[in-house]
């Protein structure tokens, strides 16, 4: 009975075998019924992938000639511009994926991504490029560098409109993915027109290797017809056709041309089936120049075949006058392949030279069918390592990480990605060290790719809007030392791991802001809830009340609003210095607001002159402007009221319908910013030009505290709002959010917080409320930025403030360590020690221990007095020491709203 059984089951299988067999969909072939070629190629051609960049996205076709298909680039890189080359420009024998370019105006590195790579293989890589100006720009070359992973492969450099580059690589994946970069260089915008990758065995080029990438320069055979690729050679190589000079003879065969066994290299047939040889010379010599760019060291593989029959041939080869072949004379085999390739590189030389020398015993000359020379890609960086890439690409993809993140993230270290740190471990490999995506707009669970960062030490998650528990993998990263998930929708317990690292101090972790994290939070919540329902019923009936009187406060705003514009149009009519303009005027002065000369809350701010060529600029409100129409009638008023050397005049303004401008004077060394951060000069400002736009800057902060009637508070100092004339003298401008008091030695209560992040005082944040010492503490942060050349929020491992920075190397007693690094001049050190005195005074937390900004000119004037007299002045009791007395510890606990990027933008709201 077994035995039925079994026989009916080996009966049941090969009939369902067969059935399978005769069942295939119609179109579909066995390989068994391919002839060798077909079967090679179908082989080879697994795994192809043909870009054409720049056409649309999703979309592909299949070139009539090769077979392929070629798809649009989209899926590979998240950043670039497309375009279509003009047809004019694109020479006739060109294929279509000429027609189109994609351009990268934008970022400095954009990087092309091949995902699921098998590790260890050997892949061609292939990129091509047309300019054809795409972009109607005429210009007279462009020239930009192509990497491949971490290293330069080949500098791009086009000279013509209608000259096209092909470069392709041989190279072994050092992990399971390949990116190809273009890295903008300052010598026009880098494009690409397409990019090839296709899979070849591995035992292929012998002399490619983790460690040894080749960039081909030369694939040559001596036909002189036209080029061959794919199918002719299933891995798709360009063999470009050689002009043979006059001295030489051409042979071929149609008869096929059989590659070893153990063929390293597989030329394909019809390479093979033609020859070249010296007419009547025993020697054949080639010599190959490479560009000028290119790198001097060859590495050559040269095919051989026997085409005649019975023939007796015999030569010695040699590359840069070295003997190849362990120095064997080579006899050909007929219709048989032989390659002779060079292992180790021939250095030195500018030129490649192959010679072919036809030995005493030879019947025939030398004879060569093809060559390929190549020279090494330089590894002059590494990559990271390759488990923190992976995790990253997961941390983008789980995230959709709205960031330049392309390429190594660690490599070069130029581009290492946005948020990260990196450091090289013992073996020289970068690994990835700190990681902030606070304020990334992340939602969803905190991923467990973060455990897989080995060496991460800082982790910063916080403003965010991740849900979830806290894994338990990120307990035992065996380096972390900061986990900040603050203001998160996080929920459940915290891992006792965590806890426990807390506890005994090994871990700074923070949780604030996530109501339903640990403990009976959640319960919390809920009982405030359903207070927060009682609050709401009773809000109710009050907002029905309120909501007539917000109607006619309105109302009665409005009036007012009209009421100011109207008295300064009055003024207008009677002071020259407040000129009115009309908008036709404005054009005019400015030339049809055609230079730009800045750009801030306000608007834009244009350059332009008046009649009597009065340089002038004209700051127009635009309708995207964080400022409105009420801030503009406040400085408007406030400029027409303030009159000193150190404040930014008002030369009239323009209310003409719904234009809405300022005309001020014009300051053509820009603002102290630029100066300070080396973007408008590379001359840095000496030490003693700092001093004197500190006490520029601070006497006409302390005119608009006292000379006011009523007195001002500016609410928005900072070096950009501080002008410097042509002889570098400084003038506080941007009046838009100055308010007034009608009592200087009280506290007011604003209805709004405004400023910049990064010089708002912390007690006006978080009180609200606002005085004259809010403007001592933003300049007592501008004194430290020309004190240390820094930013008032700079990345260390985490976000740190300019103050807290300055603190704690100032604590070790040397100022050498605070100085910006390009003073380099001999008496700085006792004058800028007493102005960071004065400046961490003016930024203590508490208020009313700030020094009052008469004191502060008066200890500039000092700290200038000192420098002057080469440093002999010795520093003064009294205030300096309160001073020094007065800076307050908590400072170093204090904690500023806003990421590293708001620090550069426009003012806080």
């Amino acid at each position: 009975m077994d035995r039925r059984l079994l026989l009916l089951l080996l009966l049941f299988l090969l009939a369902a075998t067969a059935t399978q067999v005769q069942g295939q969909p119609p179109g579909t072939t066995h390989t068994i019924l391919l002839d060798p070629a077909m079967q090679l190629n179908s082989q080879a051609s697994a795994g192809f992938i043909f870009i054409d960049c720049g056409i649309d996205p999703n979309s592909s076709y299949v070139d009539p000639n090769l077979g392929l298909r070629y798809v649009s680039d989209d899926q590979f890189i998240d950043t670039g511009v497309n375009y279509a080359v003009p047809m004019a420009n694109v020479p006739s024998y060109l294929a279509r994926r000429y027609w189109t370019v994609r351009s990268f105006p934008e970022e400095s590195r954009n990087c092309y991504t091949f995902k699921s790579i098998s590790q260890g293989s050997k892949y061609i890589i292939r990129a091509v490029f047309l300019y054809g100006n795409y972009d109607y720009m005429n210009s007279p070359y462009v020239r930009f560098d192509l990497y491949l992973g971490v290293n330069l492969w080949k500098t791009i450099n086009l000279t013509d409109p209608s000259e096209n580059i092909f470069t392709e690589t041989v190279s072994e994946a050092t992990a399971d993915v390949i990116s190809v970069c273009l890295v903008n260089t300052g010598h026009g915008t880098p494009f690409i027109s397409g990019l090839d990758l296709r899979p070849v065995p591995t035992s292929l080029y012998p002399q490619v290797n983790s460690l040894t990438t080749l960039v081909n320069l030369y694939r040559i055979y001596m036909g002189n017809s036209s080029w061959i690729r794919y199918p002719d050679d299933p891995y798709d190589r360009n063999w470009f056709d050689f002009d043979t000079p006059p001295s030489w003879s051409v042979t071929s065969t149609n008869s096929s041309v059989q590659n070893q066994m153990q063929d390293q290299f597989r030329p394909p047939q019809k390479v093979m089936q033609i020859a070249a040889y010296p007419t009547n010379s025993t020697t054949l010599h080639l010599s190959l120049a490479p560009d000028p760019g290119d790198l001097t060291e060859f590495y050559t593989v040269l095919y051989f075949s026997e085409l005649q029959p019975n023939a007796t041939r015999q030569f010695l080869i040699y590359l840069n006058g070295a003997l190849l072949n362990d120095g064997r004379p080579l006899a050909p085999t007929y219709l048989l392949s032989d390659v002779v390739f060079n292992s180790n590189p021939s250095l030195g030389f500018s030129e490649c030279n192959i010679t072919l020398v036809e030995t005493r015993s030879s019947m025939l000359p030398p004879i060569i069918n093809s060559f390929e020379v190549f020279t090494a890609m330089r590894n002059a960086n590494v990559a990271s390592n390759s488990l923190d890439v992976d995790a990253m690409l997961a941390i983008k993809g789980w995230y959709l990480v709205r960031r330049n993140w392309m390429g190594d993230p660690c490599s070069p270290q130029a581009y290492t990605w946005v948020g990260l740190n990196c450091t090289l471990n013992n073996s020289g490999v970068p690994m990835i060290t700190a990681v902030n995506l606070s304020y990334s707009g992340l939602t969803g669970k905190i991923t467990s790719s973060f455990a897989n960062l080995s060496a991460l030490q800082y982790l910063d998650l916080s403003h965010n809007n991740l849900t979830g528990s806290i894994p338990d993998a990120l307990g035992y990263l065996p380096s972390l030392r900061v986990l900040d998930l603050t203001d998160n929708q996080l929920r459940g317990a915290i891992p006792s791991v965590l806890l426990e690292k807390s506890q005994n101090g090994s871990i700074t972790l923070r949780t604030e802001g996530n109501i339903c994290l640990g403990g009976d939070s959640c319960k919390t919540v809920k009982k405030k809830k359903n207070l927060a329902v009682i609050v709401i019923a009773c809000v109710v009936a009050v907002v029905c009340v309120c909501l007539v009187a917000i109607i006619l406060l309105c109302i009665l705003k409005k009036r007012k609003a009209k009421c100011t514009v109207n008295e300064l149009q009055n003024r207008g009519k009677y002071h020259l210095e407040n000129r009115k303009f009309s908008y036709k005027e404005l054009e005019f002065i400015t030339d049809n607001f055609s230079k730009i000369i800045g750009k801030g809350g306000f608007g834009i701010v244009y350059y332009g002159h008046l009649e009597d060529a009065t340089e002038v600029a004209v700051k127009l409100l635009t309708k995207s402007s964080l400022q409105g129409k009420e801030d503009f009638l406040s400085e408007a008023e406030h400029l027409t009221r303030v009159h000193h050397k150190n404040l930014v005049s008002l030369v009239g303004y323009c209310m003409d319908e719904d234009h809405l401008a300022l005309v001020c004077e014009f300051m053509p060394k820009g603002n102290l910013k630029e100066y300070l951060r080396a973007s408008r000069t590379d001359t840095p400002l000496k030490w003693e030009q700092r001093l004197r736009i500190a006490i520029d800057a601070a006497q006409g902060l302390e005119y608009l505290h006292i000379g006011c009637k009523p007195p001002l508070v500016h609410r928005d100092v900072k070096t950009a709002n501080i002008l410097l004339n042509e002889r570098l003298e400084a003038k506080i401008t941007d009046f838009g959010l100055s308010k007034t008091f009608q009592d200087d030695n009280t506290l007011h209560s604003s209805t709004r917080i405004v400023g910049t992040i990064g010089y708002l005082d912390p007690e006006y944040y978080v009180k609200n409320q606002l005085s004259q010492k809010s403007d001592v503490y933003s300049f007592g942060v501008v004194l430290l930025e020309l004190v240390t050349g820094k930013s008032p929020i700079f990345c260390d491992l985490e976000d740190i403030h300019i103050v807290q920075w300055v603190q704690k190397r100032l604590a070790n007693g040397n100022i050498e360590d605070v100085i910006d690094t390009r003073l380099c001049e001999e008496g700085v050190m006792n004058s800028a020690w007493k102005v960071a005195n004065v400046a961490l005074a003016s930024t203590t937390h508490t208020s009313n221990r700030r020094p009052t900004m008469t004191e502060v000119v008066m200890e500039l004037r000092e700290c200038l007095a000192m420098h002057t007299n080469g440093d002999k002045m010795l520093l003064k009791h009294g205030s300096s020491e309160v001073y020094s007395e007065s800076i307050d510890p908590s400072l170093l606990e204090l904690q500023y709203v806003g990421s590293i990027s708001d620090t550069e933008g426009p003012s806080a709201r």
